[in-house]
């Protein structure tokens, strides 16, 4: 029997009462792939011929880096002990943070949530943030302690941290081991008996929630939707709410985990929906679907669209790669709709694309991705964030570069995002890490106990601190077992100035950088310092300076070079020496005033590692 007439036999009978809709959640490598690979293997959903491990995750990033980058839905079927038979929609989540919009869509897909958490390594930073992210839906949250059969783990100490830190009873909690497929049958109970059914609104209008999207070159957009009420088949004319547009329906389907067609979904139900939407920009993560001949009056709730973080400009490290960047980017946006870019111009680098992208990881991913999928070598600068200016004129500005800084007497005030950082740190390591937070602009908000060693901090640190370096300094600082997450809290009032670096006395724009005014004079120096290492001697002294406004704030000079021009000069009147001396001394001051200085490409590569501790 093939998948087609499989869900016809019985998926299309099935009332709402035996659906259940849930995602897995977890810190990095608590095993969360490895338990979705169980699920499906013992449910049948893919034969055992087929079976491989992370088979929800298809890119090879995911797979080197154990990470889900794409969410993957997938249905099961699953005989029970009560015997009947369940349709059980797994919504496989991105984990990181910077994907946390997608995440929080894709639990509004869901009645509950699977939150696994290591044996041995205990309850993580990650861990607490998915959970209050799950809990913010009202969820259903059923713990998996993992990887029981590990000799380091410490399944009572896990579940004491459930009970201290998450609030979970640790009685609710299930003993597995995903990778020897112990406890996956009583998993499969759970989530039968302690995940509730979806509910389904009487006035039978569509409803459906789109979680996520791909672009397919022969299909377009495919959504990826949740049923909440209603029926959507072939055929079906369909209107997204926010933007008003209809489009009439080609094909719909359930993922097992391939795609597979089928006549119609109905309330409850996860499944995609193919409908001739030819540009991912037409859609957004988190909008409602309708019927286009008698629409809901109003969307569900929640939807917001999605705005980047941080932003990096990206050049190719061979100009004429230009348009094959250009290329690369326009493709890899049909399958990433968060990503965002404008063409920009920078007098050091050339062409180039000024980038918007959810967070840290996600601009990494981008990178990869673009160095590996379309061949192009790439130069990032500095990555910033966006800061909000009021002007004196009461009109506010977003600004993402320096190069769109207003002048400093038009400025009412500056704003800056902030996120709350959860970390867990042991315990020996508290007063460096509370030594890099202070070292960051941060404040510590609290401090919990997790277990006997360790600890639990919640801060609060503007979000331009931790882009750079900042994790990679907690690992040093905690010798690898820290742990942290973050999430966006708003916009706060800062002092912060722009850094201009003037040389031979003409700024250029590509060292400019937005700095807090207190470690501006620090990172000037650290500029200047690895400048005039950078750039080659001319025929007359080069000035390198770091300045705000008008005000200089470190100097260095690049020497000039020296000619002998009294060489052919022996014996006779020095007066004749003396002749030669000022008649250079002329030159170079003319050259000083006309003269350009050549800096050369390595410099403004160099400066973009340039990071200053103060």
């Amino acid at each position: 029997m093939s998948e087609k007439d499989s869900f016809h036999s019985f998926g299309q009978a099935v009332d709402a009462s035996r659906v259940r809709n849930f995602s897995i959640i977890a810190h990095v490598d608590h095993g969360k792939t490895t338990l979705s690979d169980r699920l499906l293997q013992r449910t049948g959903t893919i034969p055992q011929r087929q079976m491989e491990d992370q088979v929800l995750d298809a890119m090879d990033l995911e797979r080197e880096r154990g990470i889900t980058i794409k969410a993957h839905p997938v249905t099961m079927y699953y005989q029970a002990r009560d015997g009947q038979t369940y349709l059980l929609n797994l919504i496989d989540t991105p984990g990181h943070v910077d994907f946390s919009y997608e995440v929080s869509r894709s639990l509004a897909a869901c009645e509950g949530a699977l939150l696994v958490v290591d044996a041995s390594q205990g309850v993580q930073a990650q861990t607490v943030a998915n959970v209050q992210l799950a809990l913010r839906q009202n969820l259903v949250v059923v713990p998996v302690i993992n990887k029981i059969d590990l000799p380091t783990a410490d399944v009572e100490g896990v579940r004491h941290q459930l009970e201290e830190i998450l609030a979970i009873p640790k009685e609710e909690a299930i003993l597995a081991s995903a990778k020897e497929g112990i406890g996956i049958d009583e998993v499969l109970e759970a989530i039968v008996t302690r995940f509730p059914p979806p509910s389904v609104p009487e006035d039978g209008l569509l409803r459906a929630l789109i979680f996520d999207s791909v672009y397919d070159p022969f299909r377009g957009v495919v959504l990826y939707v949740r049923l909440f009420s209603g029926r959507i088949s072939r055929g079906d004319r369909i209107l997204l709410f926010s933007t008003g547009r209809t489009y009439e329906v080609k094909e719909v389907g359930i993922f097992r985990p391939k795609p597979v067609e089928v006549d119609h979904l109905v309330a409850g139900f996860t499944g995609y929906v193919v409908a001739n939407i030819r540009s991912p920009e037409e859609v957004s993560v988190g909008e409602t679907v309708t019927s286009a001949q008698c629409p809901v009056p109003e969307p569900l709730p929640g939807f917001r669209r999605v705005l980047p973080m941080v932003y990096s400009g990206l050049y190719p490290l061979n100009p004429a790669d230009f348009e094959k960047l250009k290329s690369a980017l326009f493709r890899l946006k049909l399958n990433d709709a968060a990503l965002q870019f404008t063409q920009e111009h920078s007098v050091a680098l050339g062409s180039g694309f000024r980038c918007g992208f959810l967070g840290l990881l996600h601009m990494e991913i981008v990178q990869e991705r673009l160095r590996r999928e379309y061949e192009v070598e790439i130069v990032a600068t500095y990555p910033s964030v966006v800061y909000r200016i009021v002007l004196t004129q009461g009109k506010t500005l977003e600004v993402y570069s320096p190069a769109f800084w207003p002048d400093p007497s038009q400025i009412e005030e500056v704003m800056e995002p902030y996120v709350e950082a959860i970390l867990i740190v042991p315990n020996d390591c508290i007063g460096d890490v509370l030594q890099l937070v202070l070292e960051k602009r941060g404040t510590c908000r609290s401090m919990e106990t997790v277990d006997s060693k360790r600890i639990l901090l919640r801060c609060e640190i503007p979000l331009a601190e931790i882009l750079v370096d900042f994790h990679d300094r907690l690992k040093t600082i905690t010798r690898g077992y820290g742990s942290m997450d973050y999430e966006f809290t708003g916009y706060r009032p800062a002092d912060l100035v722009k850094l201009d670096i003037l040389v031979n006395g003409e700024p250029v724009e590509a060292f400019s950088c937005i700095v807090a005014k207190e470690k501006a004079q620090a990172r000037g120096r650290a500029l200047v310092g690895k400048l005039k290492d950078l750039i080659p001697p001319h025929l007359f002294k080069v000035a390198i300076q770091a300045a705000v406004g008008g005000k200089i704030l470190a100097r260095e000079d690049v020497r000039a070079l020296a000619k002998n021009v009294t060489a052919k000069c022996y014996g006779g009147d020095i007066t004749r020496k003396r002749k030669l001396w000022e008649k250079q001394k002329e030159g170079k001051k003319r050259m000083r005033a006309f003269g350009r200085v050549n800096i050369p490409q390595e410099a403004f590569l160099e400066v973009l590692k340039v990071d200053v501790e103060t």
